[in-house]
């Protein structure tokens, strides 16, 4: 079931690319965020709301979103201790976005969406440099094919202008994949402890307060206008469906973060889609083939995780 859920996630993912692409193109990245958070709230809130006036009306099903006090690996979270592992979690996943929106905006989806589909190479590397851990021979293929494509994918936007070398926003695009990594590691670790809904749930309300602090702050320096879209609530739509299914797919004792990673990063193929029909994007061949790469550097990560 779990995998299922991952290709659902997946799927949504890859819409909810198209959906921000849409959304952020001559538009104040700040305030599209903002609204994001704020639509993704307004979904979660009639959860919290039942769970806390009904419980009995939600108990034991997939929209609970209360703390049980029985769930999961430690069946003693403290309320408040629960609260913060989510408000971590919403810094984290914060500081991705922030910086993926910013690269969204200025650089072609069929650039950024393979660089974010290496995101499970990274989290593989990190695993080997912090933790000194062992990668088997399909392993180790993944993770040169997919560095491999990375350096084509690199040609392929010299031809549009893009440096990877100097471009700040590829950099900056680079930073948001690795927060994302550390995100999905942070996940598997808060899922063994808290009910799915109550994270979600919790997790968009928090996100709420921080980015609307943010975009308070921000607001002086950043003069860019803000342009309502009908594509701005689809990005929430989509990325709560991406999340629910993700979230209950990582709280099955069965479910592998890394295999689970792998499977959404097959978003990448919805979004390269949409570059070339909605977007018309350039180099489309060249960028396809590295596409590829990576697709065939995943297949080879899945293998190997799961030997």
């Amino acid at each position: 079931m779990w995998v299922f859920l991952a290709f659902v996630s997946a799927a949504f993912l890859g819409l909810y690319d198209v959906a921000k692409k849409k959304s952020l193109t001559g538009n104040n990245v700040l305030a599209v965020l903002f609204c994001n958070t704020m639509f993704c709230a307004l979904i979660f809130m009639p959860f919290i709301i039942v769970s806390k006036l009904s419980p009995h009306s939600v108990e034991g099903s997939i929209f609970n979103a209360a703390l049980s006090s029985g769930y999961g690996d430690n069946a003693n979270v403290l309320p408040l201790k629960a609260h913060l592992l989510v408000i971590a979690k919403a810094f984290i996943v914060l500081s991705s976005w922030i910086m993926g929106y910013f690269a969204l905006k200025h650089l072609p989806i069929t650039i950024t969406g393979p660089i974010n589909a290496t995101r499970p190479v990274l989290v593989l590397i990190g695993a080997v440099l912090l933790f000194s851990e062992k990668l088997n021979l399909l392993q180790w293929g993944g993770v040169i094919i997919s560095l491999l494509s990375l350096f084509l994918l690199s040609l392929s936007g010299k031809k549009e202008g893009i440096d990877f070398k100097s471009n700040k926003w590829v950099f900056i695009l680079f930073g948001a994949v690795i927060m994302g990594a550390a995100s999905g590691l942070y996940d598997k670790f808060i899922m063994k402890q808290l009910p799915p809904l109550f994270v979600q749930s919790w997790f968009n309300i928090y996100q709420v307060a921080i980015m609307g602090t943010i975009l308070a702050i921000m607001s002086r320096l950043n003069k860019s206008a803000f342009k309502w879209s009908w594509w701005i609530p689809l990005i929430s739509i989509f990325i709560s469906i991406a999340d629910f299914a993700y979230f209950y797919a990582l709280s099955d004792d069965t479910a592998l973060i890394a295999v689970i990673s792998m499977i959404r990063r097959g978003s990448v193929v919805i979004s390269f889609t949409a570059g070339a029909l909605l977007f018309k994007e350039k180099n489309l061949k060249a960028k396809a083939f590295d596409l590829v790469l990576i697709l065939i550097g995943l297949v080879l990560l899945y293998f190997g995780s799961t030997r």
